[in-house]
């Protein structure tokens, strides 16, 4: 009789401790609080008007941190091995001149947005409550609602001794489009057979090219830059499976 209670409650335990893992055929969507913070380096401006090309050393552009709202969608094709899905908000970023642009303070703001796609494996068993998970994947990164402040729209950073205010006037800008690798790291909770929480960082080799279009008194100005951002991303998630 022992021995029948105790296989009972050794199969009541599985049981419950089952009803807290993720497995083949589930469905999670996880929604949160995501930080971006960028470990930014630019290259000098490459300035070409009048038909000739120049580089501006020491201007350059830092960006700042940004935090929004992330949403990730997973599909467990095995209990280890999943592909997720991460959007959101997009993050609003600031960029401030630095070097021989640091008198101009911002220079502009922009919208980064970052559709990512991972291939995740979960380790321990698909009972565990506490699951760490690695994973690798690729976003894609484009940019929106730029807009340059007012030293930078007028053209006024274009100003120098040797022309004077000659190349400036009023100033568009484009920030390039790219695919960006993606690796991440992280772990779940599962608090029930539905709830759970997790937290992940994540690293993004992304660099982008940003292009100035000057439409001056002696003719269009095009000035580039390079910009690294290389983002750390740390994500901090409640969960809901399916």
């Amino acid at each position: 009789m022992k021995i029948k209670l105790m296989a009972c409650a050794a199969m009541a335990a599985l049981c419950a401790t089952g009803a807290h893992a993720q497995a083949a055929g589930d469905i999670q969507l996880n929604a949160g609080w995501m930080h971006f913070a960028p470990q930014d380096s630019s290259d000098p401006f490459n300035i070409s008007a009048l038909g000739q090309s120049m580089t501006s050393p020491g201007a350059g552009a830092s960006v700042s941190n940004s935090d929004t709202l992330g949403l990730t969608a997973a599909y467990f094709f095995t209990d280890h091995i999943a592909v997720e899905g991460i959007a959101g908000v997009a993050p609003k970023f600031h960029l401030d001149g630095k070097g021989t642009l640091g008198r101009l303070g911002e220079l502009g703001t922009a919208r980064e947005w970052s559709p990512t796609l991972l291939l995740k494996y979960y380790f321990m068993s698909a009972q565990s409550k506490f699951r760490p998970y690695v994973g690798a994947g690729a976003s894609y990164v484009w940019f929106s609602d730029v807009k340059l402040s007012s030293a930078m729209s007028n053209g006024a950073f274009l100003y120098s001794p040797q022309f004077g205010s000659a190349l400036t006037g009023p100033t568009t800008a484009h920030i390039s489009s790219s695919f960006a690798p993606v690796v991440n790291a992280g772990f779940a909770y599962n608090f029930t057979q539905h709830w759970s929480a997790a937290f992940s960082v994540s690293y993004m080799w992304l660099s982008a090219r940003a292009t100035l279009t000057t439409n001056s008194a002696v003719g269009t100005v095009r000035s580039e830059s390079k910009i690294k951002l290389d983002p750390i991303v740390t994500f901090l998630s409640v969960g809901y499976r399916f």
